[in-house]
């Protein structure tokens, strides 16, 4: 019985941790195809820039690792903004199949850039000191930096969650994913609203990209590998919903370590197998809207 509260303990710790990697990635995929109705396949490329910049600014620049981590979010939020003003703006109206074919298309070049830039092979980004290590928590030890990735991302969770709820951005944000028209007829500049979301959203993807390096490693193909397990976390949570990318990223980060810790043979069957299910249930996903 211990064994089996040891395991079962390890496949919580590190599943949620996984987890909350994929809800910092996903959360602004799902408010930007809610808010926006655009279906940006590209949004992991964000997530690898993320990660290649934060690579760069600690071994290139010998940035210390926090401010690293900071400024590649910072650089990719800005570059998104640009964009998203340049190219993605101008694809808003037009149907699903010329978007999907955009997004793909900026999939091919990012990864043709990042293997020109990086080459082929996983890279990772150096950890603290203060990482490496373990922590004691009550009577068991757990590695310093998924301690940090779960803490990291409840503190980004709770001040997300509180900005969209209690202050006016919030506010308009919801309204424009509610019903975009009548936004826009009471005074919400909807443009500059677009624009700013998605440069969060962005933003939020290289910091999951960049802080999970080590539980995802970055790879110029990182994009077409990752791009399923996005979509997945956003389709079982449901679109436009803060609430829902958090509670999919937990049910698919808690099965698959614990399906690949039980039969790795199956790979990822059981997470497919498993949505497609709840899918049939409830197409607009668990918190989905009508």
């Amino acid at each position: 019985m211990h064994a089996l509260a040891d395991s079962l303990i390890s496949i919580a710790f590190h599943g949620l941790a996984y987890g909350m990697i994929l809800y910092a990635i996903s959360v602004g995929l799902s408010v930007t195809m809610g808010l926006m109705g655009f279906v940006n396949l590209a949004h992991g490329v964000f997530a690898m820039a993320g990660g290649y910049l934060m690579i760069t600014a600690t071994q290139k620049l010998g940035l210390p690792w926090l401010p690293a981590l900071a400024a590649s979010c910072v650089a990719v939020a800005l570059a998104s903004a640009v964009l998203e003003r340049t190219l993605y703006a101008r694809l808003y109206r037009a149907g699903e199949l010329e978007q999907v074919l955009f997004t793909i298309g900026l999939i091919f070049i990012s990864v043709a850039l990042a293997r020109l830039a990086y080459g082929p092979l996983p890279q990772a980004a150096p950890l603290p000191e203060v990482l490496k290590g373990q922590i004691a928590l009550g009577e068991r030890q757990f590695p310093a930096y998924r301690v940090a990735v779960i803490a990291s991302s409840a503190v980004l969770i709770a001040v997300l969650w509180a900005g969209l709820e209690r202050t006016r951005w919030g506010a308009m944000v919801r309204a424009a994913v509610d019903n975009g028209p009548m936004a826009e007829s009471v005074g919400i500049n909807t443009r500059r609203l677009f624009t700013l979301t998605f440069a969060l959203g962005s933003g939020l993807a290289a910091l999951g990209g960049a802080l999970g390096a080590d539980l995802i490693a970055i790879t110029p193909v990182y994009p077409f590998e990752q791009l399923v397990t996005f979509l997945i976390v956003v389709a079982l949570g449901g679109l436009g919903t803060l609430r829902g990318p958090f509670l999919g990223a937990l049910l698919i980060g808690l099965s698959d370590t614990a399906f690949k810790y039980a039969v790795p043979q199956f790979g990822a069957f059981f997470i497919y197998a498993a949505t497609m299910a709840l899918l049939l249930w409830r197409p607009r996903g668990l918190l989905g809207r009508a």
